[in-house]
């Protein structure tokens, strides 16, 4: 029998997969507990019309990422901070800090959780942070940090 699968089922197939499995197994099983659904012509439409709506998606997401990163490649964002006579910070730049910063610049919000930094930043200077946008995509932005 011939289903379209609507959830993983671990070690026969993934979401979205159209399989051949046993009757039994599909009418007392898999139908039952809402992992898979019978393969009609209706419901392999469907699938087909989901699935390029997925793409298309993806493809807009890629897009958008990529003019994301050609804007923040080479984007150079200034931090204010309490600091000491040494130049030692009373605490430290975050990554909130520097996606608040990058929105001021730029105008777009950027999730705190895809800046990373190679080291903590915890004195006044120039740092550099990477964005990580998914795709492979993970320009580096310039952080300077002035003493307020």
């Amino acid at each position: 029998m011939k289903v379209i699968f609507l959830a993983d089922v671990p070690q026969v197939a993934r979401a979205g997969e159209l399989r051949d499995v046993s009757d039994g197994y599909a009418r007392n099983y898999l139908i039952p507990r809402g992992l898979a659904a019978l393969a009609t012509a209706a419901a392999v439409h469907e699938r087909e019309e989901q699935r390029s709506a997925t793409e298309r998606l993806r493809a807009k997401t890629i897009e958008e990422a990529q003019a994301l990163a050609g804007r923040l490649t080479g984007t150079t964002v200034t931090v204010k901070a309490r600091a000491g006579k040494q130049g030692r910070l009373f605490g430290s730049v975050t990554p909130a800090d520097v996606a608040t910063a990058l929105k001021a610049e730029l105008g777009q919000d950027i999730d705190r959780r895809r800046i990373e930094f190679a080291e903590p930043i915890h004195a006044v200077g120039t740092f550099t942070a990477t964005v990580r946008l998914g795709a492979d995509l993970s320009p580096t932005v310039t952080v300077v940090v002035e003493p307020a």
